[in-house]
């Protein structure tokens, strides 16, 4: 199983705001405009999932569907048409042509005073590359997808913070920040032998801000075999880009297999493990571990690997406090990759803001062999059944940062390393942890595994860091699988995570 939207991820272009157009904004679709309230998608969503699930996909155009890469990245949307350019708006909102990966077409709508109308790719708003100059000239093209700008960094350059775009992906980014992980809407059947169920949000709505507004409101239809959505996104961008999500589902068949708040990253290497990997960098990765704080607050970290199978996890028994996949490799030369920057790359928190009710959080680690592919998708999958034809609301917050804000304060895993003894008969593993004092008196390793043995429980200093290090050898004595748990406790509670792992023969 692949990730094949990652690509994507190089597909949204940035380029600052320019000169003012005689044309200041798009089109839209003839004089028509309809009525728009709160309960306009859900309603939408409710009506569509009583129909017979017909797939959108791009018609009429041969060339438009075949556009290569190169090709696609030469359709540019001009800044001077943005949406609101020449308005007392604090955003911008640009549009994103179908065509390439994106096949599903979607509209876009402009919700202004209780009134929504449709807008339109017309020729005017982009500038074509000599790639596709002759082949789409004086097109009007059907769109995939939208960005949005806004003074995120500083009062001169608008920056590109937000952008929705394939399926249901959509990504953000805080301030000082660089797109890398993204979301989606939801997952259905993932990792699953029967197949994953991609879901589409087919149109979008998005509400006019005032002139001092801090956030925007944007609106989305999802559509699928299994299922039709209304959401709601309530996006205020920032020091950290905060995005409150309400959802209504209508099951066209029981749903026994989603996930809710997916996530989607990328996981190829860092210090832990290098044997399969000769790269000159140190580390490539978009997230390097899942956090969760569980419903008894709990909190663990589990690093991310790159496994030879495919791996899945699941954590917790009921919905949890907060989850999210998190970068905490933060410097330039934890990389040494001086064009990628991952260091910039942001963490994502979800909190749910409704009852989830029981469920795991579950992880899947797909084996990659290059960066270009997301491999990590992480997500809260209820332990129960959504029959069809019964709506289910739910709500949560999403937190796009550079660290989820947990309190009270507990030492946090910096590094895990791992390495065969001398005899290579057992497992040396290695955690170094940050933020529980260097002062090793009075601490207690305790550490467990499901299966094989662990012996030698070490506690250091750690010069480097003025932090712990904590070591220990597993002997998996046949196991193939094993999982393992480790913590410092101080007077019998805990002073740092909890870090988990698992260990495979593989």
């Amino acid at each position: 199983m692949r990730r094949y939207w990652l690509v994507m991820l190089a597909i949204t272009f940035s380029c600052v705001a320019g000169a003012a157009s005689t044309k200041s904004a798009p089109e839209t679709a003839g004089p028509s405009r309809y009525k728009f309230t709160p309960a306009t998608v859900v309603e939408l969503a409710r009506r569509t999932a009583a129909s017979a699930y017909t797939p959108r996909r791009l018609e009429g155009n041969p060339a438009l569907q075949q556009l290569s890469y190169d090709q696609y990245r030469d359709i540019r949307f001009k800044p001077e048409m943005a949406l609101w350019r020449n308005e007392q708006v604090p955003f911008r909102v640009e549009l994103l042509p179908a065509g390439f990966l994106f096949q599903t077409p979607v509209k876009v709508s402009m919700v202004e005073s209780g009134m929504a109308s449709d807008l339109v790719g017309t020729p005017n708003l982009f500038a074509l590359g000599p790639h596709v100059a002759k082949l789409l000239a004086n097109q009007t093209l059907p769109l995939s997808g939208f960005r949005v700008r806004t003074l995120l960094n500083s009062r001169s350059v608008w920056d590109e913070f937000m952008v929705f775009q394939g399926a249901t992906y959509f990504r953000a980014v805080p301030r000082g920040g660089q797109y890398g992980i993204s979301a989606r809407g939801l997952a259905i059947r993932t990792a699953h032998p029967s197949g994953e169920e991609f879901p589409a949000f087919t149109q979008f709505w998005v509400e006019r801000p005032g002139a001092n507004a801090s956030g925007i409101v944007v609106h989305a239809l999802l559509d699928s075999p299994s299922v039709t959505g209304g959401y709601r996104f309530s996006i205020q961008p920032g020091t950290e880009t905060v995005m409150d999500v309400d959802m209504t589902l209508f099951p066209r068949v029981d749903l026994d297999n989603i996930g809710l708040g997916p996530l989607t990253s990328m996981f190829l290497f860092d210090e832990s493990e290098r044997t399969r990997i000769d790269d000159f960098r140190d580390e490539v990765h978009d997230s390097d571990g899942l956090q969760v704080v569980t419903a008894s607050g709990e909190r663990l970290w589990r690093p991310l690997r790159n496994p030879t199978d495919l791996q899945v996890s699941a954590f917790t028994a009921e919905a949890p406090r907060g989850f999210g996949l998190v970068q905490r490799s933060r410097r330039i030369s934890d990389y040494r990759d001086f064009e990628a920057k991952y260091e910039l790359r942001p963490s994502v928190w979800i909190e749910p803001t409704s009852d989830w009710g029981k469920g795991s959080v579950d992880l899947v680690e797909i084996p990659t062999e290059n960066e270009t592919n997301d491999n990590i998708v992480a997500f809260f999958r209820p332990h129960y059944v959504i029959p069809a034809g019964k709506p289910w609301h739910g709500s949560y917050r999403m937190r796009w940062n550079n660290m989820p804000r947990l309190t009270p304060s507990l030492g946090r895993v910096t590094a895990t390393r791992t390495g065969p003894t001398i005899d290579g008969k057992r497992r040396i593993f290695v955690i170094d942890f940050f933020g529980a004092g260097r002062n090793i008196e009075g601490l207690t390793l305790d550490v467990g595994a499901s299966a094989g043995k662990v012996s030698h429980p070490v506690l250091h200093r750690n010069p480097l860091t003025k932090g712990v290090r904590a070591s220990f050898e597993l002997d998996p004595a046949g196991a193939s699988l094993v999982e393992l748990r480790l913590r410092l406790l101080r007077a019998n509670r805990p002073i740092t995570e909890t870090w988990l792992y698992r260990w495979t023969a593989s």
